[in-house]
């Protein structure tokens, strides 16, 4: 069995609901979002949506995803992505030339929302690459969307708990339940957890011997895996890593996912308590992207395969304290050219590895870290 299905209760105690063999479905990428055009009013631009429109070539420039923040007066009240924005079209305002009315195509995600949308508002428009301006109105924001179908997923040869069993017969009865879908390495640890939607479509008698189940669950869970990262995975199958480097041969959306293998806080015995002072090397040789980055850096503060935050904000909140290590202490940086040197990834690094290299060892700096450059 390679699989668990579990789900806590309301002490947070994880009960065993079955046990499967296989699984198809598990890696999915996820649906694409329809596309739309918006047309954002009044817009004072600046940063990247600024030397956009300033491109002859404006109709053919993207600006990667941009987050579009609801304002009242004080704070921000909503949050929504433009997933891959780029301007159609765009006129002045002939009121003001500092103020262009703008057409954009993106998919459209929303991410969060605190309170009810005040009215008059106005928004505040953010890019990979910081600020992009502000805008009185973005019209086709608050129109209705249907929610994504969602993707099935089979599993394979299950031993099922009573709980599944009853689904089984009776479907509806869990349609709105949702369950940890538990994935084991050969040596029977947990390597990595997706939630699963228990809504039952169906169930078979299982090739794989008698008493087992092939289950299909209508919702097999918004956050799989890539196909594309299955080598990833394959590796982590044979257990935690314990050689440096091995995320290396990985191109920058394998090493995310290597990252957030990582994260997977029950590979950990016990937490560590945090310690300072010593020196910690960092291997640069492969630093060609922002994950790669942070899977170096990880590895040269607490090792390989564990977790020391996989984005600018996780790192900043591991150098706090309470993951095993903390300032002040002294990281020599090998070969740090080549993160220096390393051509810039637009969709991941618009500014060039280069800045973002250069942000973290000023973070470093500031947190009490002597960064010496090799």
């Amino acid at each position: 069995m390679k699989y668990l299905l579990v789900q806590a209760d309301e002490d947070g105690v994880e009960q065993l609901w079955g046990r499967c063999a296989g699984v198809e479905g598990l890696f999915a990428d996820p649906v694409p979002l329809p596309r739309e055009v918006l047309t954002l009013r009044g817009c004072r631009p600046e940063g990247l949506l600024n030397d956009v429109l300033a491109a002859p070539d404006v109709s053919l420039r993207g600006l990667g995803d941009v987050c579009v923040e609801v304002m009242d007066d004080e704070r921000s009240v909503q949050w929504w992505t433009l997933v891959d924005a780029v301007v159609v079209a765009h006129r002045p305002d002939p009121a003001d030339p500092a103020r262009y009315d703008i057409v954009l195509g993106a998919a459209v995600r929303k991410e969060e929302s605190f309170v009810d949308v005040p009215a008059p508002q106005h928004f505040e428009l953010l890019t990979a690459t910081g600020p992009a301006g502000r805008c009185s109105a973005v019209e086709g924001l608050f129109a209705p969307r249907a929610d994504p179908e969602p993707v099935p997923m089979e599993l394979i040869g299950c031993e099922a708990a009573e709980p599944v069993l009853v689904g089984t017969q009776q479907p509806r009865r869990w349609a709105r339940d949702q369950l940890d879908l538990l994935v084991l390495d050969r040596q029977g640890a947990v390597m990595a957890s997706r939630t699963v939607g228990m809504a039952i479509g169906g169930a078979s008698p299982s090739a794989l011997g008698e008493g087992l189940e092939d289950i299909t669950l209508i919702d097999g869970g918004a956050d799989r895996p890539s196909p594309a990262v299955r080598p990833v995975w394959a590796r982590w199958y044979q257990g935690p890593p314990t050689e440096p480097n091995l995320w290396a041969p990985y191109d920058a959306q394998g090493r995310e996912e290597w990252l957030e293998l990582t994260t997977r806080a029950w590979r950990e015995p016990a937490p560590r308590p945090d310690r300072s002072g010593g020196e910690y090397r960092l291997d640069g040789r492969f630093v060609t992207d922002v994950p790669g980055l942070h899977c170096a850096m990880a590895e040269a503060l607490v090792g390989p395969g564990r977790y020391f935050g996989r984005e600018w904000h996780a790192f900043a909140d591991c150098l706090a304290g309470g993951f095993a290590v903390v300032p002040p202490f002294t990281l020599i940086w090998q070969d740090s050219e080549v993160a220096r040197r390393a051509p810039a990834d637009p969709a991941s690094q618009p500014q060039g590895l280069s800045a973002y290299f250069e942000d973290v060892v000023r973070l470093l700096e500031r947190r009490g870290v002597t960064v010496v450059l090799r």
